[in-house]
Parts: C-alpha cells; sequence; structure tokens
C-alpha cells in the first residue's frame, strides 16, 4: 500500500473520531457531566482531524465561541493542506 493511500485512510479515521468526541464533548457540556480536556480535542485537530474538529464545530455548535477554536482549527487545517500538498508534490 503507498504512503499516500495510507494516509487517506488515516485522515478519514481520525477526522470521523474527532467528529465523534467533539460531538460527545457537546453532549456532556449539555449534561454538565464531566468533559474531555481542550487540549485532548485540540491535539485531535493536530494529528490530523481539523476536518471532523471543524464540521463538529459548526454543525452541533460547539467549541466556536472560543478564539483557540475558532481561529485555531482553521489555521491547523491550512497547514495540514499546504503539508499534504507538499507531500503529494514530493512524492509524485
Amino acid at each position: 500500500m503507498g504512503l499516500l493511500k495510507l494516509l487517506l485512510i488515516w485522515l478519514i479515521f481520525i477526522n470521523i473520531i474527532t467528529y465523534i468526541i467533539y460531538a460527545i464533548d457537546k453532549y456532556k457540556s449539555m449534561h454538565h457531566k464531566w468533559r474531555i480536556r481542550e487540549s485532548t480535542l485540540i491535539m485531535l485537530a493536530v494529528i490530523g482531524g481539523s476536518v471532523g474538529a471543524l464540521l463538529a464545530m459548526y454543525t452541533v455548535r460547539h467549541k466556536t465561541k472560543h478564539n483557540k477554536f475558532r481561529i485555531g482549527v482553521p489555521v491547523i487545517l491550512a497547514v495540514q493542506i499546504i503539508v499534504v500538498c507538499v507531500v503529494y508534490i514530493a512524492l509524485r
């Protein structure tokens, strides 16, 4: 299996997991239960789940008022797009 295919599989997997974790945290916030640490939510975006984080932020309305997320997640996504493009070009 090629590196690009593995990268694509990873990105699909981590984005699904990230979306689910953000949605769980939203549910917990609404029901006053134990929460997932913000550092964990940010780290999920950093390791490839930025699309899932961004989708969750705006579909379940979670963390949209926090600058760390409102600005940070799109910046993380932009950096990841640049990295993927560079890797793709380098491996062609």
